[in-house]
């Protein structure tokens, strides 16, 4: 009876409101910070193929467990993917809470921010779109290394340019690290982190970090999808060239 009249007055029977709406945004702020920090770690390991091939290897390697097994088990990378894929999607869940879900809604929220010119509404809705576009296209990605858990730079550097795989990676990387890089500086403007005596200072402080990180990981993010690029090529180059050859030496040999 208790959970009945809740759901009709918003209210307990002893007058006090829920506080599963706090716990969800507990839950929510907690996977947010987990996957924001997640994909700095991701972005740097992906980025070892900018040092060279090998040191790419050699991190997919570790992952895969070849320092403490005598042979390399890209299922483990695969269990790592399985997780974080559950708390991405419990993430994304959670985050669906706060979409507006009917025209009425999106027009108080446009109208606040088009009359207020509120800067965090205006990076809110941001994180909202590039969060839809995360929701697929980040599924997708999981989806993959799921199931290809073999990692190495010739299958990376394949997907990309071999299997035309790098638009989908562009608009990924822009999405991720702008979706990223704002949540985190919300999550410190919500929970009070870094704050100081003025907290109209330290907001625009905030900001500039958040955007100095984004231009930062962006930077990144396109060195090392030209760099998969470029070495699918390579790859691609020479599996052309010695198909040449093998079919030439048939050629050869049918004379």
């Amino acid at each position: 009876m208790t959970n009945i009249i809740e759901g009709y007055i918003g209210k307990r029977v002893d007058g006090k409101k829920s506080r599963v709406p706090a716990k969800l945004d507990f839950i929510q702020s907690a996977t947010g910070l987990f996957l924001g920090l997640f994909m700095w770690g991701h972005m740097f390991f992906v980025a070892t193929i900018l040092i060279s091939e090998d040191a790419l290897n050699w991190v997919a390697g570790v992952f895969e467990g070849s320092l403490f097994l005598s042979e390399k088990q890209p299922l483990l990378v695969s269990a790592i993917v399985f997780i974080v894929f559950c708390i991405f999607v419990v993430h994304a869940c959670l985050g669906m809470r706060k979409f507006p879900i009917n025209f009425m809604q999106y027009q108080i929220y446009k109208a606040h921010a088009t009359n207020m010119k509120h800067s965090d509404t205006t990076l809110w809705f941001w994180q909202a779109k590039t969060g839809f576009i995360m929701f697929f296209l980040g599924s997708a990605h999981l989806i993959i290394v799921l199931t290809n858990p073999e990692i190495t730079a010739e299958i990376s550097g394949g997907r990309m340019y071999s299997h035309f795989m790098w638009p989908f990676y562009l608009v990924l990387l822009f999405a991720v690290e702008l979706h990223g890089g704002i949540g985190l500086y919300r999550l410190c403007v919500k929970w009070g982190w870094f704050e100081g005596k003025d907290a109209k200072v330290t907001r625009k402080r905030l900001t500039k970090v958040k955007w100095i990180l984004t231009a930062f990981f962006l930077a990144l993010g396109l060195l090392t999808l030209g760099a998969y690029v470029k070495t699918g090529y390579k790859y691609a180059d020479l599996n052309n060239s010695v198909h040449a050859a093998y079919q030439i030496n048939n050629d050869v040999k049918g004379l």
